[in-house]
C-alpha cells in the first residue's frame, strides 16, 4: 500500500454519495434540530489544562489499515464507560467502515454510555459528512488538511461552527500546518503518522509544534504508547493527546488510560 490515503479517500467518496442517495441533507438537518446541544470539546481539554493533567482524546478503534484487528473483542459502550472512569477528557470514535471496521452509529452508543465530548474520526471530504456528523450526536469533527484544500476546510470548519461543533484540524507536514493554522480553530493535529505510508515518528510533533501560534493547543496524534512519550511531548511544550491503540490493545483500557497519565 504505497498511498494508503488517495485509496480511502476514493472509497470515501463512493461512500458519501450512497449516503446522500439514501438520506437527502435536508432529512439531515431535520435529526440535526432534534439533536440533544453539542458537549464542549475545547472546555473539556483546557479542564484538563487547568488541573495540571494531560489531556487525553482517549479513541475507541476496532481496526486499522496498517495492523489489522485490533480488539477483536469490541463493545464501544463498554469502553466509553471505562475511559470516563480513567480520566479522558473526549473520546474520539472511528466511524470508517471499510478501512477501521468503525461505524456511524458508534457516535450514538458512546453518547448514551457517557458524558464526555465525541469527536467524530473519519475521513472528511464533502460538507454533508459535516451536518451528517451533528445529527449522529458528534460535538466535534475531524479535517485533514491533506485530504482538503483551504477552502474546503475553511467552508467545513464554518458549517461546523455554525452547528455548534468544535474543529480538529490535522496536519502531518509544515506545508499541511501552514494551511491548518490559517483556520480559526485552536485545535491544531500534529500526525506523526504518514497517512501515505503510516509510517510513525514522535519527531513530527517536535518539529511542528514550534510552527503552531501560541494560541492554539497543539494536539499530538498516534505513537503515543508510555508515559515516557507524554513526558517527552510535555518536554516540548504539547499536553493534549490522542491515544487510541495502546488502550484498544489492553483488556481494560480505562486502566491503560489511567497508567499511561499517572505513572
Amino acid at each position: 500500500m504505497t498511498n494508503i490515503l488517495d485509496k480511502i479517500l476514493s472509497t470515501k467518496v463512493l461512500e458519501v454519495e450512497q449516503a446522500k442517495s439514501i438520506k437527502s441533507i435536508d432529512k439531515i438537518k431535520d435529526e440535526i434540530r432534534q439533536a440533544s446541544k453539542p458537549r464542549d470539546f475545547i472546555s473539556a481539554i483546557k479542564d484538563k489544562h487547568q488541573n495540571n493533567f494531560p489531556a487525553v482524546i482517549a479513541e475507541i478503534k476496532k481496526a486499522s489499515p496498517s495492523k489489522g484487528v485490533i480488539r477483536p473483542n469490541f463493545n464501544p459502550d463498554s469502553i466509553a464507560k471505562s475511559y470516563e472512569l480513567g480520566g479522558a477528557a473526549c473520546i474520539s470514535v472511528l466511524t470508517d467502515r471499510d478501512y477501521f471496521q468503525g461505524d456511524p452509529s458508534f457516535i450514538g452508543i458512546v453518547k448514551d454510555n457517557c458524558l464526555l465530548p465525541i469527536l467524530r474520526k473519519d475521513f472528511i471530504i464533502d460538507s454533508y459528512q459535516v451536518y451528517e456528523s451533528r445529527a449522529l450526536g458528534a460535538d466535534c469533527i475531524l479535517l485533514i488538511a491533506s485530504a482538503l484544500n483551504l477552502e474546503q476546510l475553511k467552508e467545513y470548519e464554518s458549517i461546523a461552527h455554525d452547528l455548534g461543533m468544535a474543529v480538529l484540524v490535522e496536519a502531518h507536514d509544515e506545508e499541511e500546518l501552514e494551511k491548518a493554522i490559517l483556520l480559526d480553530t485552536p485545535l491544531v493535529g500534529i500526525n506523526n503518522r504518514n497517512l501515505k505510508t503510516f509510517e510513525v515518528s514522535l519527531k513530527t510533533s517536535i518539529d511542528l509544534v514550534t510552527k503552531i501560534p501560541k494560541s492554539r493547543i497543539p494536539i499530538t496524534e498516534s505513537g503515543i504508547f508510555s508515559y515516557a512519550d507524554i513526558k517527552l511531548m510535555n518536554d516540548h511544550n504539547i499536553f493534549t493527546f490522542l491515544v487510541g491503540e495502546v488502550f484498544m490493545r489492553d483488556e481494560n483500557p480505562g486502566q491503560s488510560l489511567k497508567e499511561l497519565i499517572n505513572q
